[in-house]
């Protein structure tokens, strides 16, 4: 069997555990959508004093709401991979003539279509709040292109802890960081408002590059040189977890 027939069946596998518990992909939205909620209409009146008038909060921290449900995700991933090991899935696969890797990439398949399902969601909840774009469709393929790219390299980040972690629980705590990580970036307030040490880490990680291009492409402003930037940290953390969980995958072969 060829390297994509055997994903496709595997993908098709995950894809069937989800479909049967579609909880998932729910809960995975209700904590996202929350923050919308509160920082929309709970904290919204106050941080716009910080922005250029007449600007949409809706729209604002929409970048990095999305990020967040990425990130919320992908613990799921970890879980799955995690799964799959602990009942030896993996170790059967090993044993017939299938390609060694297949395994790994339908988890990373499932995740992708699963997480893009959960951002479609969280954008209708958005729109219903007032959220409005003037992007072009070029500009809509631009931003579904650099989530695309966010969520592999998140997803084959979870795949370490997957192969990895001692048990379940561990093996999904490793997205809380990740979730908090727009907190302290320009996903839901300017850099320039911050203290000057959180301003400068906030202004170096790889979330305010992302959501800045993100907010720029949503709006049709000018992106700058924060989409390479951004580019270059989902490229660059795609490449390196990438290496290392595969590697991990055949050491514990």
């Amino acid at each position: 069997m060829s390297a994509i027939s055997t994903m496709s069946v595997l993908t098709g596998r995950s894809m069937k555990h989800i479909l049967r518990s579609p909880d998932t992909i729910i809960t995975v939205c209700v904590m996202p959508i929350a923050m919308m909620l509160m920082f929309v209409y709970v904290f919204g009146g106050a941080i716009k004093s910080a922005l250029p008038a007449g600007t949409n909060y809706v729209t604002y921290q929409l970048p990095g709401i999305m990020l967040i449900t990425v990130a919320s995700g992908v613990a799921y991933t970890a879980l799955r991979v995690f799964t799959d090991r602990q009942k030896g899935i993996f170790s059967r696969l090993h044993t017939m003539p299938i390609s060694r890797g297949a395994a790994l990439w339908a988890h990373v398949t499932t995740s992708l279509v699963s997480n893009l399902v959960s951002v479609v969601i969280v954008v209708l909840v958005a729109l219903a709040m007032g959220f409005r774009s003037s992007a072009s469709f070029l500009d809509w393929l631009a931003i579904v292109g650099i989530l695309i790219l966010f969520t592999l390299a998140l997803t084959w980040l979870a795949v370490i802890p997957g192969l990895t972690a001692k048990s379940a629980e561990t093996a999904g705590a490793f997205s809380y960081p990740l979730i908090f990580l727009p907190f302290l970036s320009s996903a839901f307030a300017p850099t320039a408002t911050m203290p000057l040490v959180v301003r400068v880490f906030a202004e170096h990680q790889p979330v305010t590059s992302i959501v800045d291009s993100l907010r720029a492409l949503l709006t049709r402003q000018p992106v700058g040189s924060s989409i390479w930037i951004a580019l270059a940290w989902c490229v660059g953390i795609t490449a390196l977890t990438y290496i290392l969980a595969i590697r991990l995958y055949h050491k514990a072969a």
